[in-house]
């Protein structure tokens, strides 16, 4: 028998058809993720205020996924009085902050290139890993910040002044610095006491219970989500109501994929499950050009790579060690 011919007749291993699984549970998530932009980018500019947005998303996850335990792991929900502070904090800059910012970029900005600058969150957790905890950091996380810099350089094409609408690159970069503290938060607490679902689920609530103090629900502009509006774009002859595309949020966009990202990590470790999850962003740039004619310069494009390949190198800079084996996708998907 050849060399090579073994592997061919032998069965896949167990841990091969786990590694499968779980990279097909990611991409799911990713390519979940990616639509769920567009999909908001209407809604936004069908009339929904971005912090409308976020407060109606988070309330709309946070009751699926306490529903979900509910019924399978009531006792998840104990919320011990130690950690109100901390849960209140995560859900209030980790998810509240982190959608808010994400909604007002991609109004602003074409969906792919405010995915980029939130997806630069990875570099700040290493940076912080590096100066802020004292952690050992391996030294491509250099050449991760120069390639992720160079490449924001050409998406943004700073040679041309800048085109890209200015608050909506702060707020991307506001995103990624919340969405950063989402991660350092929620990784700590996953490793001291939290199951993932749970962690996300009471970060949600927390989230929604911000923002109903901040903009009560009898203010909410409910008249919106009873309209018609156009979906844009290649689609702008076709209608829909607000209140659907709000529910492919919520379901499609939030729960579906929050769960898939979470179960992936039975069967990947995180810092796998991370790289293979950068396939949002390329999906999200697709989607929006198939669907709402966003198209970027080949420059951009050239330099949404370099960006991708800078995130990747970010995400596998820390120690196997210092990670934690249960971090799980973000609030926004990045």
């Amino acid at each position: 028998m050849v060399p090579g011919m073994v592997e061919a007749v032998v069965p896949a291993r167990p841990r091969d058809t786990a590694v499968r699984t779980g990279l097909t549970m990611v991409v799911c998530a990713a390519i979940l993720f990616g639509i769920n932009g567009s999909v908001s980018k209407v809604v936004l500019l069908a009339g929904l205020p971005a912090q409308r947005l976020t407060e109606l998303r988070s309330a709309g996850a946070f009751l699926g996924l306490a529903a979900f335990l509910l019924v399978w792991a009531p006792k998840r929900l104990k919320i011990r009085r130690s950690e109100i502070k901390v849960l209140a904090l995560y859900g209030i800059v980790g998810f509240a902050f982190v959608q808010w910012f994400y909604f007002v970029s991609i109004e602003r900005l074409p969906v792919g290139v405010a995915l980029l600058i939130e997806y630069t969150a990875p570099l700040l957790v290493a940076l912080w890993a590096r100066f802020g905890e004292h952690e050992h950091v391996r030294p491509q996380v250099w050449w991760a910040l120069a390639l992720a810099l160079s490449g924001l350089v050409l998406v943004a094409q700073v040679w041309d002044g800048l085109t890209l609408d200015r608050i909506g690159v702060l707020a991307g970069f506001l995103a990624a610095g919340s969405l950063a503290f989402y991660f350092v938060l929620g990784e700590k607490k996953v490793k001291d006491d939290r199951d993932a679902i749970s962690l996300v689920c009471l970060a949600f609530g927390f989230a929604t219970l911000f923002w109903s103090v901040l903009q009560p629900w009898w203010t909410f502009p409910w008249h919106v989500l009873g309209e018609q509006t156009s979906l844009l774009g290649n689609l702008s002859d076709k209608q829909a109501p607000v209140w659907a595309l709000c529910l492919i949020i919520i379901v499609g966009g939030t729960i579906i994929p929050f769960a898939l990202m979470i179960g992936s990590l039975a069967h990947l470790p995180a810092t796998q499950a991370g790289v293979a999850a950068m396939t949002e962003p390329v999906v999200a740039t697709i989607v929006a050009w198939a669907w709402l004619g966003e198209s970027l310069a080949l420059a951009q494009i050239i330099g949404g790579l370099v960006v991708l390949l800078g995130i990747g190198l970010a995400q596998t800079a820390r120690s196997p060690q210092a990670v934690g084996p249960t971090a799980v996708e973000g609030p926004s998907g990045a």
